[in-house]
Order: structure tokens, then sequence, then C-alpha cells
């Protein structure tokens, strides 16, 4: 909640630039931040967001350029400086540690002691004071971290901050994990900070939640600040996108091509079920047909995809590829009839990060390169060039490693591996987390591309619009089971969450 647009700023920035290896990551920006507002920082995966961070949280120091902090110019060495000076940062791959307490990771590094031993009621007691204080007074300081949802193990990162004397914390991407009502919960717990002085520079990728949150925003692109301190509320989003691409993205969902009549059904899912999961879920799909899940996070929607990848083992009902049964649990089977994966979690389970493109895109057709029982490591790459080409991936060098890339094109990475696998069915669990609004575009050119090559696709989204935008035909989850099969023209997003919320397509 700004106070005055007119207050001197908490943070100023200047010019600041940051190199390595030669590539400049920052090539002078300019960022402003004033007492208690939420200010908005966008910009494409590689506009310098990252970089950003790190020098503002004492990761990377500034080769050039000014930081002045409550008015005064500053250097922040190290995260310990930061955090002396009051600034915290919440990253998107949270820092807390699955097997302690809520309280031993608030304090973690900053133990409640005396005398050298640790004063484990009062941190419980200081726990409490700050978990109340984020309007969650029902968390017990003895709770396992590893047993929290996503949108708790959240709240014990701003917890931590707050255990420190906070001014300013940074908040990157903190809406990617969570369902609308907890990004609802999120924002309320943002306003508390706001409302108590702190001032927070919240990252997304999200345009919708600038409006519902932001105060200002600065747009980045290419290491630079195109625009700093733009009205939240007032500033049109095409210009948003503008800024941020340098382009005009006037419509980012292609327009629906439909599905041929005789279009036949290449995978049908009868009476699936997952014991304690999901129940009697049935659906098919035809080739060149795009078909959507929508629902809340935790409706099962996730697990559906699994187990018709057969990553999970069924408990019940039938998958077929062109009309012959797949093995229950059995992942070869499914990749061999031409299933792929793309799951949610794409760093930890779809990709090698540290392995260069071309080995992360033949993974799934390894026999197919074998020679004599060698690798040709030349095919790999000669494939893995053509579908770079034909997927615009950049930048264009298969020996790049997969961990340098940005999310979009990590996204590709794993739509190529299919391709060059050959496969039917594609199954994209949330296929542009993590991705700027300019990939979104392409990946959902992409999607649609692929479709009218006559794959099959099923698509898993938290973001209703998303599924609406792509789908033909949508299935709303809720709870583990189907509540309704419909085409996507004939439901918004309201509809659909009105049948969550009721949970019964009466």
């Amino acid at each position: 909640m700004i106070k005055d647009d007119h207050s001197p700023a908490l943070l100023r920035m200047r010019g600041v630039t940051k190199a390595f290896a030669g590539v400049r990551a920052l090539r002078g920006v300019d960022l402003e931040v004033l007492p208690g507002e939420v200010h908005c920082v966008l910009g494409q995966n590689g506009a310098g967001k990252s970089t950003l961070i790190k020098v503002l949280a004492g990761v990377h120091r500034p080769d050039e350029g000014e930081i002045t902090w409550q008015g005064e110019d500053v250097e922040i060495p190290t995260p310990e400086a930061a955090i002396e000076l009051g600034i915290a940062t919440m990253y998107q791959e949270l820092d807390v540690v699955d097997g302690l307490t809520i309280a031993e990771n608030i304090f973690l590094g900053h133990e409640i002691a005396r005398g050298g031993f640790t004063r484990r009621s009062e941190a419980a007691r200081r726990t409490r004071e700050i978990l109340a204080r984020l309007g969650h007074p029902n968390l017990s300081p003895n709770a396992d971290v590893g047993q929290l949802s996503a949108a708790n193990k959240q709240i014990v990162s701003m917890a931590r901050a707050l255990s420190h004397d906070i001014k300013l914390i940074i908040m990157d991407e903190p809406s990617a994990v969570l369902d609308s009502e907890e990004v609802k919960n999120l924002f309320h717990v943002v306003h508390q900070l706001t409302g108590a002085g702190i001032a927070v520079v919240y990252i997304t990728h999200r345009l919708e939640e600038i409006r519902q949150i932001g105060d200002r925003i600065t747009v980045l692109k290419d290491g630079r600040s195109t625009a700093v301190g733009l009205p939240g509320a007032d500033t049109p989003t095409a210009e948003l996108i503008r800024l941020m691409t340098g382009r005009d993205v006037a419509n980012v969902f292609p327009p629906a091509v439909p599905v041929p009549a005789e279009s036949p059904t290449v995978l049908e899912v009868d009476g699936l079920a997952l014991a304690g999961v999901f129940e009697d879920v049935s659906f098919s799909v035809r080739a060149g047909e795009v078909v959507g899940l929508a629902g809340l996070v935790g409706s099962g929607r996730s697990e559906i995809l699994e187990t018709v990848y057969g990553a999970r083992k069924a408990t019940a009902g039938t998958v077929k590829i062109a009309g012959s049964a797949l093995r229950r649990g059995s992942v070869v089977d499914a990749v061999r009839a031409g299933i792929g994966l793309s799951p949610e979690e794409r760093k930890s389970q779809g990709l090698i990060l540290d392995e260069p493109i071309y080995v992360n895109v033949t993974l799934s057709s390894v026999s197919r390169f074998a020679r004599a029982g060698f690798l040709d490591e030349r095919a790999e790459r000669k494939v893995t060039r053509e579908q770079i080409d034909a997927l615009e991936l950049r930048p264009a060098d298969p020996d790049r490693a997969a961990i340098t890339l940005s999310g979009g094109n990590q996204q590709k990475i794993l739509l190529a591996r299919w391709l060059v696998h050959g496969t039917r069915v594609l199954l994209l669990d949330e296929p542009t987390r993590g991705v700027d609004v300019g990939a979104r575009a392409e990946i959902y050119a992409l999607i649609r591309r692929l479709a009218a090559a006559g794959n099959a696709v099923v698509i898993v989204s938290s973001e209703i619009e998303e599924v609406l935008g792509l789908a033909d035909t949508v299935l709303v989850v809720s709870d583990g089971r189907i509540l309704q099969t419909l085409p996507a023209a004939q439901i918004d997003e309201h509809g659909v969450l009105d049948l969550v919320m009721k949970g019964t397509a009466a």
C-alpha cells in the first residue's frame, strides 16, 4: 500500500551493470522502491530479473552503478550484508529445509541461544508471534516443514524474513505453485506487510496479478530497464507487453482450428482410478484435438496425466492407444505406444539440466542412435539441430547445457524430445509455468501446430484462461472427479469456477 509517490525512496538503483564471462546480464538497470509499496518487476526470461534479485540479495556484486538505501550509498557484498540492511529474498525455489520444524527453519543460521544452548521455547514463542502476524496462528512451530503445502512453505519463508528487522522483501514468482484461493491469501499477507511499512518487490509473469496487487511497475528487457515506476493500475497490458518484448502481441492464443470429423480417436481413457486420488475418469482424444483439464491445484489433474503415462499404477480402468490397451503402471509401454509427458516440474522431473540440449532431446530415443554399442553423437546433434530450427529454440546450439536456457526454451526441449520419438499423444502439465508472455505466445502457437499435424494433446494448467484458450474440449475436474465435459467455446472461467465450487455438474 504505497503511501506517497513523493516520499523518499527506500531503495534506489542507478545504472547497475553485471557481466558473467563477458556476457552482460545487466546493462544499466534503474529501480526505485518506496516504503510500503508493492513494486512489480516484469520481463521475459533472460531479461535480467534473476541477476537483479541476486545483486540486491548480496549474491552478486555489480560491476558498475549505484545503490542507495534509505538515502545513503551502500554496497551489498554478501547475503548477510543484505539482511543487516533489512533486505530479505524469497526465491522461486523455496529455501526451506524439509525435516526441520517451522521454528528451526525460521531461525536457521541465527538460532536463539544462550550459553551455547538453543532456547527452543523462546524460538517457539517468537515463531508463534511471527505466524500470527502473517495471519497463520494455527501453524505449529513444531510442525515438520516437509509435511506442509507449498502455500504454507511460503509462509515459513516469509516468517524467516520477518525474524530479522526487514524493510524490503523480494518475492520471486511467489504465486507460481498456488491455486486461486492460496493466491488470494498470499495477496492478503502482502497487504499486511505493506500496511506495516514493509516494501515488497514482486516478480511475476502473470500480468493479471499486477492489477490486483501492484502499486508501481518496472520493466526489464535485455538487461535494461525500459520503464521505471509505471502505475500498476493504469498502464495498459498491451503497453507492458510491448515494453517487455519490443513488439506488440495482440492475441497470445492462436485461433482454434476445427478438428476434422473423420479424425480417428488416438487416446481412450475408460474408468481410470487411482485409489485415494481420483476415480472413474473417462475421456478420449482424437488426432488433431486439444483436450484441457481445468480445475484447482489438488483436484487430481496432474495425477490423471501421470497415471495415463504409467508413472502411477492405476487401481482400476484402462488406457488405450489406437484401440490397444496398455499395461498399468508401465512408462515403457506408454512411451512405446506413443505417449509423451512434459511434467509439471520440468527442471527436476523432465530435464537433465547439466547435460547438453542434444542429450535431453534424444533421451527417449537412445536406441535409435546406438551403433555397435556406442551412441552416434553426430546423428543426435543432427536431429537436434532440425528440432532447434523447427521449434525456433534459442540459443541454437545443441551443445549448450539445458540449465542455461530460459523456461520457454526448456519447455521446447521437452516437446522436441517427444517429436523425435514419434509421439502421437502429448501430455503437457503446466506447459507455461515460469514462462514469460512472449515465450508463452510461441508455445501456444507451437501446441496448435502440433495438433494440426495430427497429434493428440492433453493439457493441464493452473490458469483456467490458458486451458480455455487452447483446448477444443474441456474436462472440469474437482476432488478427483470429472464434473463435466464440454466444448471449450461453451464455457468461460466463471463457469469453470462455479462448477468447481459447487462440486457437482448439476
